[in-house]
């Protein structure tokens, strides 16, 4: 495309010249041919090719190649007074042509408005399409820049909507769980039956529990920021000092992105504990691989062995139990621009397999997608 613009750009003016029927100088075609010629060197010199142009002008047929060098001249030249220079060196010719046939003041004047008009003409048009370019990317730029701000003041809107609620949830039912872990002390504490001093002590202990679940969930606990990918084998040697059958497979690099590491370490765990509630006794295969820049997790169970109360043994499919641990997970994982996807397999097995980014992090270093952060976690 380029060629044929350039063969256009040479040939039109050079056709233009050869067709003058009035040749005032012998050297006039071969001049403005010269120039014609040149016109390949506006695109890196465009001032040099309208300077080249001055010997047609001077012979009276360099107009065609001094009107495209012109608007070249116009679209690349960031210096107006440049432009202006050249437009008058190119108008001093055709003028002095006039004045040296003595045709007057009046016809001198006329051919030097004309020349001038021939000159600038080209240049300022070339000046005001480069202008439009420019003034059309700016306000595609500010567009960008507004949708942005926009996005991120909506984001922001959201993220104090959460804290807001979250921090409802905190204090409505922190309140209820630590009333009943005092009423259950209280209860341990006077009463003489031994098994009701258990329950009562094993009622405490679960409403603590559930108390530091939540903190935790809501990130307004003061404890060491989740686990990462450095955990995750604690994590699997934890499920099998539980009972489960957990063949572990890292094909990864030790330096994952700290978001990325602590994504992998939530799935695995809701993985496995999904297998301990919904599929008693399956074999579980745990994999970590690296492939287009993400961190691939995958962790599939066989056909439950044991009797499960949670879900059918034909299907083992936590997600048809009615539980939400697997819709928050994806949600989470979505949160640091990942997939998280869940399968029963037509031989009875259950897959999870969640593809994580491993670029740069959406959020801080020191920050955690999954329950808030240690640095929020010391401030609260």
């Amino acid at each position: 495309m380029v060629i044929l613009l350039e063969l256009l750009a040479v040939t039109v003016p050079a056709a233009m010249v050869l067709m003058a029927d009035y040749v005032q100088f012998p050297w006039s075609i071969p001049t403005a041919l010269v120039a014609c010629a040149l016109l390949p060197l506006r695109r890196w010199r465009p001032w040099l090719a309208a300077l080249v142009c001055l010997p047609g002008l001077v012979g009276g047929l360099g107009w065609p190649p001094t009107v495209v060098a012109m608007y070249r001249l116009g679209r690349k030249s960031s210096a107006p007074v440049t432009t202006a220079w050249v437009a008058v060196a190119a108008v001093v010719p055709s003028t002095f042509i006039v004045v040296s046939q003595s045709m007057g003041p009046s016809a001198a004047l006329l051919t030097f408005t004309f020349s001038l008009f021939m000159a600038g003409a080209p240049a300022a048009l070339g000046a005001l399409i480069t202008t439009r370019r420019e003034l059309t990317a700016s306000l595609a730029e500010a567009s960008r820049a507004r949708t942005a701000e926009l996005s991120a003041r909506e984001d922001g809107a959201r993220a104090s909507e959460r804290a807001r609620i979250a921090r409802e949830i905190h204090d409505a039912v922190g309140h209820h769980a630590t009333l009943i872990a005092v009423e259950s002390a209280a209860l341990a504490a006077t009463t003489d039956d031994p098994k009701t001093r258990d329950t009562a002590l094993r009622l405490r202990a679960l409403a603590k529990e559930a108390l530091a679940e939540m903190r935790a969930a809501l990130g307004l606990l003061n404890t060491e920021p989740t686990p990462g990918y450095e955990g995750i084998p604690s994590l699997v040697e934890r499920a099998k000092a539980a009972g489960l059958t957990v063949r572990y497979e890292d094909r990864t690099s030790p330096s994952q992105p700290p978001s990325a590491g602590r994504a992998a370490y939530r799935v695995i765990q809701e993985a496995l504990t999904n297998v301990t509630k919904h599929a008693p006794g399956a074999a579980v295969h745990v994999r970590l691989s690296t492939q287009d820049d993400h961190l691939h997790v995958s962790i599939v169970n066989g056909r439950p062995t044991l009797p499960s109360p949670s879900a059918p043994p034909a299907t083992a499919d936590p997600s048809t139990s009615g539980g939400h641990g697997l819709h928050g997970l994806r949600e989470r994982v979505t949160l640091i621009g990942g997939t998280l996807t869940t399968h029963a397999r037509a031989d009875g097995s259950f897959a999870v397999e969640a593809k994580l980014p491993t670029g740069p992090s959406k959020v801080d270093g020191d920050d955690s997608t999954f329950g808030g952060s240690a640095r929020d976690a010391a401030n609260a």
